[in-house]
């Protein structure tokens, strides 16, 4: 028996949530406590006199500023609520049709039957009608579904919300503009991680209310939760990715290469779209994508544990050790959060990259014991977990271990994937120095550094899925994969600091203040970019384990005793497996250089066409490049989609279980390299334009200045890279985790009516 009570976690984990999003509430009052109008500043003489000063020594006691950065800001937020309110549209149709294809297809495993049947894992159950299986499978689709947009869209809102409060900061120093954008990130986090945890929890309650026994049938329906998270995310990661890199293509070429303009100079029209785009995709689109890691390994999980000794001996706590195991997270979480904004002041530029390091480190640390504590308590000494047909028998120190390897195993990636991306190191400085030669030398560099990015991380990921299933077979992985998502909350909340401070330094350089502020928000937005790739090297590697303990679920509710490669019905589904995620990238990078193309014309146009453009006495037309960016996202976003949807629908029915397994192997094994390499070569290359722009070194002097020839070949690497480390990249993820949780959600139909071709012939 476990030392915690059912009665004590069933109010521990919504205890946790609720804390996590008091916590988010909070961050989001004390960063609306800087004010966007000049008139209504604080009432306080004294805070008011040293604002005054503040400006004074900036050179902006200027009430203009701050209304030209609330316009700014508002301009900004409008795009982006646009966007996203037109792409839900379209999403909202599509997935009204798959919860029908869900319900059909499951609903007819038995002929649509209202009859109970024995259970298959627990011998004497009966268990609840197919029928109803397909009901509650779809209703939890949706609310995946819904979760993950409100996820998505939330984020949007606080990191619109937040922009131009982080550039008004800067006027009194780095550390407060840091706070500002850290705090505003902590917000997205923890709702999110918060949320999260909480419908997933509330929905199993309810479910069971009509389940009551039959848990096998309840934690098969909660799995829809997954794939409704993971569908929206695919959606939002690829058509935010289209949209922020059509924009910033098109900006970076005319702007910076042909016109030899500033970054987020107002002269250029697309300026407003390409900070757009840093909303719609880096902070909706990966709040959607990380939302789906979570509830697909959660839910990868509860299957699992399902049909072993706790879901068949009705161990409560046991069976909600995963979500345990998230609850201690978001309280981890905030305590690490509050080492960056109150323990640990800022003081100078050189302090915001290692406090964001911290940030990993002391949550990694701290959930550790965390983790420890929550395995002593929730779980018997000795239980057993299903494996492949049999019961292994395992201890509590065991499952601690694989949820422990799994999160030190995402600090190493994130780690390796820093090196690999910032230019504080040797590899980056390599690619820079590559650019005395002009683009091409660039290019041959940066592509050599992603493929060589990928071999730590994978004998990372392989330690990790070895280690984790030779303790607990498929549930070992599915709770590392848990592990490494476990700091979620904060990880979140630096991958959303970076967007927000990209945008604030936008807003200052629009709204022509000092070139000391620029350099405060550049310092931000430098150690933004850093850590955003290490989000991403997070965000792959959670991806490679829960597909693999997607993969494992799928096969066990298959009733696929052993996947023998050997056999020709594996063989050709782990060849068009593996070849998936290279089409899959092809239809997203062109995507891209379709939008940006349509980008390019009408920025070249505008300067062209409207009188006194570049002498900064004509207007652009700001909101034609929002439209061009919007339209060509939501039109491009289908097929990429449709393809990832399909497959697993398509290869089930038509050639069975076995060839699906196949599939699905040749997509992971191949996806995560594609994505580690496409990923850090992108981030390669635009930090390696970064550090020529900086000039902080003799060696990155020598290479610029800004407008040199090297500098120039920088630019069209860092445009090479763009589509590669913000859309096929990171959607890469999302198609090897969906493609796992869709099969698991279709499993029973395809073991009950698929391959087809094969029963013709």
């Amino acid at each position: 028996m476990a030392i915690l009570s059912d009665a004590a976690t069933e109010v521990l984990v919504p205890l946790a949530a609720a804390i996590g999003i008091a916590f988010a509430v909070a961050q989001w009052f004390l960063v609306s406590r800087v004010s966007l109008s000049p008139s209504s500043r604080h009432d306080d003489k004294d805070a008011l006199l040293g604002e005054s000063l503040i400006e004074e020594e900036e050179g902006l006691n200027d009430h203009n500023v701050v209304a030209r950065c609330a316009e700014i800001q508002s301009a900004i937020a409008q795009g982006a609520t646009s966007f996203l309110f037109t792409e839900y549209q379209y999403v909202g149709i599509f997935m009204s049709i798959f919860a029908v294809v869900i319900f059909v297809f499951l609903g007819s495993v038995e002929g649509f039957s209202t009859r109970t049947h024995p259970c298959t894992y627990s011998n004497g159950t009966e268990c609840k009608p197919a029928l109803f299986n397909a009901l509650f499978s779809t209703v939890s689709f949706l609310l995946g579904a819904i979760t993950s947009v409100v996820s998505g869209f939330l984020g949007m809102k606080i990191a619109t919300y937040a922009n131009a409060r982080t550039t008004l900061e800067a006027r009194k120093g780095v550390g407060k503009a840091f706070i500002t954008a850290f705090r505003s990130g902590a917000v997205m986090g923890f709702l999110l991680a918060s949320n999260g945890l909480l419908v997933l929890y509330v929905a199993i309650n309810l479910f069971k209310l009509y389940y009551g026994d039959d848990w096998e049938g309840l934690f098969e329906s909660i799995t829809g939760y997954g794939l409704g998270g993971s569908s929206m995310a695919l959606f939002g990661r690829v058509g935010g990715g289209i949209y922020t890199k059509a924009a910033d293509v098109g900006a970076d070429l005319v702007g910076k290469v042909e016109r030899n303009i500033p970054e987020d100079d107002p002269r250029n029209p697309a300026v407003i779209a390409d900070n757009v785009g840093d909303n719609v995709g880096d902070i909706a689109g990966m709040g959607s994508d990380l939302f789906g890691s979570y509830a697909e390994s959660s839910c990868a999980a509860l299957v699992v544990a399902s049909i072993s000794s706790f879901g068949v001996n009705h161990d409560f706590t046991g069976m909600c050790y995963p979500l345990l195991v998230s609850s201690v997270g978001i309280i981890v979480c905030l305590i690490t959060t509050l080492f960056a904004t109150d323990i640990f002041e800022i003081k100078a530029v050189k302090e915001i990259e290692p406090a964001l390091k911290k940030q990993l480190i002391i949550s990694t640390a701290l959930m550790t014991v965390g983790i420890a504590l929550i395995s002593w308590l929730a779980l018997p000494a000795k239980f057993t977990i299903f494996n492949f047909g049999e019961q292994k028998e395992v201890s509590n120190w065991g499952l601690f271990l694989c949820v422990a390897i799994g999160l030190w195993a995402g600090l190493i990636i994130g780690y390796v994937t820093e090196y690999y991306t910032s230019n504080a190191y040797s590899p980056v400085q390599d690619v820079a120095d590559a650019c005395r030669t002009g683009a091409a030398t660039n290019v041959i560099f940066g592509l050599a550094l992603g493929y060589k990015s990928v071999i730590i991380p994978i004998f990372a990921i392989a330690v990790g899925i070895y280690v984790s299933f030779t303790i607990a077979a498929m549930y070992g992985i599915a709770v590392a994969a848990l592990g490494m998502l476990s700091t979620i909350a904060t990880g979140l909340s630096i991958d959303a600091y970076g967007p927000i401070s990209d945008n604030a330094g936008g807003i200052a350089e629009m709204a022509g203040m000092s070139h000391r502020i620029r350099e405060r928000t550049d310092a931000l937005d430098a150690a933004g970019n850093t850590t955003a790739a290490i989000g991403k090297g997070f965000a792959i590697g959670s991806a490679a384990l829960v597909s693999l303990a997607l993969f494992g679920a799928f096969v066990s509710r298959a009733g696929v005793k052993v996947v023998d490669v050997l056999s020709p019905k594996v063989i050709i589904g782990l060849v068009v497996g593996a070849m998936l995620p290279y089409w899959f990238s092809a239809m997203t990078m062109k995507s891209v250089g379709r939008a940006a193309l349509e980008m390019v014309e009408e920025v070249r146009r505008q300067f062209n066409t409207i009188p006194g453009l570049m002498e900064g006495t004509g207007k652009p037309d700001y909101a034609n490049c929002v439209k061009i960016s919007t339209d060509a996202s939501i039109r491009q976003m289908i097929p990429p989609g449709a393809l990832v949807m399909l497959t697993p629908l398509v290869v089930g029915t038509f050639f069975g279980v076995e060839t699906l397994s196949g599939v699905l192997a040749g997509a992971l094994v191949s996806g995560v390299q594609v994505a580690i390499s496409a990923s850090n070569t992108g981030g390669a290359w635009d930090n390696a334009k970064k550090y020529i722009e900086a000039g902080a070194s003799e060696h990155a002097r020598a290479l610029g200045p800004k407008g040199s020839d090297c500098h120039k070949a920088a630019v069209i690497g860092d445009t090479i890279g763009d589509p590669l480390k913000d859309t096929s990249g990171p959607s890469l993820n999302i198609l090897i985790k969906l493609m796992a949780v869709e099969s698991l959600v279709f499993a029973p139909f395809f073991a009950a009516h698929g391959g087809i071709l094969f029963k013709l012939f």
